[in-house]
């Protein structure tokens, strides 16, 4: 059974995947106000999967028997001078994520709390995934940098992105 302690930190876990939904929302908004609908669209899809992954904590809570608690979230940032800080952003704060996914990895290991090491490891190779994903986005975009042709190719592209829940 969780104890209290990683309970509690897997709930604060779960309201920062929602925040994190949120923030990604924040960064969509900033791209339809720049009629970038193709980046718009990579970052709802972005924030549905923050939402994805908080709903697979909530679900493993209720699963273990503990109560998922939402608490309040701060407002993120909504503005930004470039989409290339976004994208910054954005991998900054997956590294964010992933510093507190390897915390939560550890408290489970401490307590030799097998079904969260279990749990956990998804997220961990989640986390892997998101890290890569925004760094070459970002050096795409440092690449590209004013050619005008190769940025719509990209939004092009990334209005083609799709939010597929894994089947596992």
């Amino acid at each position: 059974m969780l104890n209290d302690e990683l309970s509690q930190a897997l709930n604060e876990q779960m309201n920062f995947e929602f925040f994190s939904s949120h923030v990604y929302l924040a960064m969509a908004a900033y791209c339809s106000g720049e009629s970038l609908d193709g980046f718009a669209n990579f970052f709802i899809v972005q924030a549905e999967e923050e939402r994805f992954h908080a709903m697979k904590i909530y679900k493993f809570l209720n699963d273990r028997g503990r109560r998922a608690t939402l608490d309040g979230m701060e407002n993120p940032n909504n503005e930004y001078s470039s989409i290339l800080q976004v994208f910054q952003h954005a991998y900054e704060h997956e590294q964010i994520v992933t510093k507190r996914i390897y915390h939560l990895s550890d408290m489970a290991l401490n307590e030799r709390e097998h079904a969260t090491i279990h749990f956990l490891k998804w997220f961990i190779d989640e986390q892997v995934e998101e890290e890569a994903m925004f760094d070459s986005i970002i050096q795409k975009l440092k690449r590209i940098d004013k050619d005008s042709n190769a940025f719509y190719m990209l939004d092009a592209e990334f209005a083609q992105r799709v939010f597929t829940p894994p089947a596992n």
